[in-house]
């Protein structure tokens, strides 16, 4: 009798965190697009601000407000509380918290927090997305890793589980409609700094400038300020809380990330509303949180507490 033939497993059981289907490459060229060329503006912006002069009040207070929008959205709503339930929300600042950060443009809400809690179950170990430690620990390796966790792994196939790691946000049917929204926040926030420009300045040159800088110029900071989130602080910086990885704070980026480079406490302790707790970390993310809690619009905001602190400081 002929023997059956020994199968090689599904991949769901190899790496049950691992959706069977791969990113499609349509995707990955999106990701390209979509990244690649806020960041061309990006690095144009210095000469055209000082050498050409196409940069006014205007532009400069809407890509503020876009910015703090966004990047606020990423911080308080993306991370603090739809990743870690930092505190709950009234509906609708939970729909606006999903709307901000989905402006950003880092992916939909349920991919953003499914790859999110998947770095936070395996960090810097194997199946993290976005360990700067992936190729090792020697100078060589670890160059090659801070490009992975910044800017590589968006274009790896692998797609993390939602069902795994998101199942709260699968079940909630306003998070699922915002999430298929994506295409069409991702128009708005091109758009509308666009159009506020045009209307204030009543030009088309005003809304072209007001495209460059709160459009272009603000994603790609913002994407690049969160990445620099998985890539710097996990790779320099100060160990101020004993964690199991290399999460470290990095204090040159608070104002920016707004409060997020205070990463090593994070790791610490991940659902605290407030990340940066020693003497002169400036955390915007937490005082947003705080207004929230004020207004009653945020309740059961997990606020650090001394003893808890006390417990998860490093040794000298």
């Amino acid at each position: 009798m002929t023997e059956a033939p020994v199968l090689d497993p599904p991949r769901t059981q190899l790496r049950p965190e691992i959706e069977p289907e791969p990113t499609s490459t349509l995707d990955r060229v999106l990701v390209g697009v979509f990244t690649g060329i806020p960041f061309v503006t990006l690095l144009a912006a210095v000469p055209l601000a000082w050498g050409w002069g196409l940069l006014g009040w205007t532009d400069i207070a809407i890509a503020a407000v876009f910015y703090l929008l966004t990047a606020g959205g990423i911080t308080v709503g993306f991370h603090r509380y739809f990743t870690h339930g930092s505190f709950k929300a009234v509906r609708p600042l939970r729909i606006a918290l999903a709307i901000a950060g989905t402006l950003a443009i880092q992916g939909p809400v349920i991919t953003w927090v499914s790859d999110h809690r998947r770095h936070h179950k395996y960090a810097d170990k194997e199946s993290d997305p976005h360990s700067p430690w992936r190729f090792g620990s020697d100078w060589k390796a670890l160059a090659k890793g801070l490009v992975w966790a910044h800017y590589g792994w968006l274009f790896n196939g692998e797609r993390t589980s939602q069902e795994r790691f998101a199942p709260d946000l699968l079940a909630d049917k306003d998070i699922r409609r915002l999430d298929k929204a994506f295409p069409a926040l991702v128009a708005v926030s091109f758009l509308l700094p666009a159009a506020l420009g045009g209307l204030i300045t009543m030009s088309w040159q005003g809304a072209l400038t007001a495209l460059f800088w709160a459009s272009f110029v603000r994603i790609s900071l913002v994407h690049h300020v969160t990445w620099s989130i998985n890539s710097i602080c996990h790779t320099f910086g100060n160990e101020d809380f004993q964690v199991r990885d290399k999460s470290r704070n990095v204090p040159w980026l608070a104002i920016l990330s707004l409060g997020e480079s205070w990463h090593n406490l994070h790791h610490a302790d991940p659902t605290l509303a407030r990340h940066g707790v020693l003497k002169g970390q400036v955390d915007i993310s937490a005082r947003a949180i705080w207004a929230f809690e004020k207004l009653g619009w945020a309740t059961d905001v997990r606020w650090p507490k001394a003893e808890r602190l006390a417990a998860r400081r490093a040794r000298s």
